[in-house]
């Protein structure tokens, strides 16, 4: 998960127009394209809540008493690099673009009906 990290670190986080010849040109199809990332980025989403998560686990301090709350400022500062990354359709649409996803079909089985 760190080369994700380490790949958009100088990635611009915000959306940019992009050409559509550009997104089809390996798959032919636009609908294709988007489904390839979309797919993709719910991949990249899913990895980074989970390492989030985890990295936040150590912080967890379990009290009985809703006034206990503790900042701590490397928990706030982890938190803020992880909302400071390009959404994960972003990174999706780079990698992409960039010829960096593997598409791999799935065959379809036709029965002898």
């Amino acid at each position: 998960m760190s080369d994700i990290k380490n790949k958009v670190q100088g990635m611009d986080p915000n959306v940019k127009a992009q050409n559509i010849s550009e997104l089809v040109k390996n798959t032919g199809n636009i609908y294709r394209t988007l489904a390839i990332i979309n797919k993709r980025a719910k991949q990249l989403q899913v990895d980074l809540k989970e390492e989030l998560k985890t990295k936040l686990e150590d912080f967890e301090v379990v009290s009985d008493t809703i006034e206990e709350i503790h900042e701590n400022k490397e928990q706030i500062e982890i938190s803020k690099f992880y909302e400071k990354l390009p959404n994960a359709a972003l990174i999706a649409t780079s990698e992409f673009l960039n010829n960096e996803i593997i598409v791999v079909e799935k065959q379809k089985h036709l029965g002898n009906n």
